[in-house]
């Protein structure tokens, strides 16, 4: 047993959808949550920045006193996965290998579709992981409107329904049977995304990879955590705006106003 938290952390607030499924999936676990919200989003940045204070996310865990690390982000997951695993002397789950590998399985006419920031799409990181030995097509697209309507509450109606078409459309005409939300944002409009590419196309979403493949870890680890302890979940930001928070909210599914702290990762 290992009464340690799990350390989670993302360029911003999206990957409050990571932690909501490890809350469900682990609900025993203590959780240390990191949202980088004074510099996100990192997908336009170089692969040196990025990695850079991908660097200073995982020290600000490690001093935490986690377990294991999980890189909530696909921008680092794409860039930085290597580094950060050679640094932590920890254990590391990144975002896009869990996905990749559960759309390989999923998949029955070979025909995978990714959608994603510009910055994930850019780094043609989940066709590099899926096409890697084997025969399977990977489509990609960048939906790079989305995670602003998301975050400014644009979830209904037909603002996100006319994107969603827009984007949605061009992936769906390659016959796609299995679609990767590539961004933490994405489940927010899993409903969305589902009517568009319709019924027949499964929903691969990288959080539920990620904590499932977790939960397994520990169990094979036996580090899960003492059954009477008591649960301890933490969440830090780098900026904190009223804004922040009722988009933490939004993404969790809870109520954490006066739960969220300020930190300066950056001179500790």
């Amino acid at each position: 047993m290992d009464k340690r938290p799990i350390g989670v952390f993302d360029s911003g607030l999206g990957g409050l959808t990571v932690v909501k499924k490890i809350i469900k999936i682990l609900p025993k676990e203590s959780i240390v949550y990191l949202g980088d919200t004074a510099r996100v989003p990192y997908g336009p940045r170089s692969k040196d920045v990025v990695t850079h204070f991908a660097i200073q996310d995982m020290k600000f865990l490690i001093r935490q006193g986690v377990k294991v690390i999980v890189i909530a982000c696909n921008t680092v997951s794409a860039y930085s996965f290597d580094e950060i695993r050679k640094l932590a002397s920890l254990p590391v789950f990144d975002a896009i290998s869990p996905a990749s590998e559960s759309a390989k399985t999923i998949t029955k006419n070979n025909r995978i579709g990714v959608i994603g920031t510009w910055g994930t799409i850019k780094t043609h990181s989940y066709k590099k992981k899926i096409s890697r030995n084997s025969k399977i097509n990977v489509f990609e697209k960048a939906c790079p409107l989305f995670v602003p309507f998301i975050e400014e509450g644009e979830i209904k109606g037909d603002l996100i329904k006319k994107l969603a078409k827009k984007y949605l459309s061009p992936i769906k005409q390659r016959n796609i049977d299995t679609l990767i939300l590539g961004c933490t944002h994405y489940p927010i409009i899993k409903k969305i995304i589902k009517k568009e590419v319709g019924t027949k196309v499964k929903l691969v979403d990288p959080a539920e990879e990620i904590a499932t493949n977790l939960k397994t870890f520990l169990e094979e680890k036996n580090l899960f955590a003492p059954k009477a302890l008591h649960v301890v979940r933490k969440y830090f930001v780098t900026d904190l705006t009223d804004r922040f928070v009722k988009v933490a909210e939004m993404f969790l599914g809870k109520e954490l106003k006066g739960k969220i702290k300020k930190v300066n990762i950056e001179q500790e």
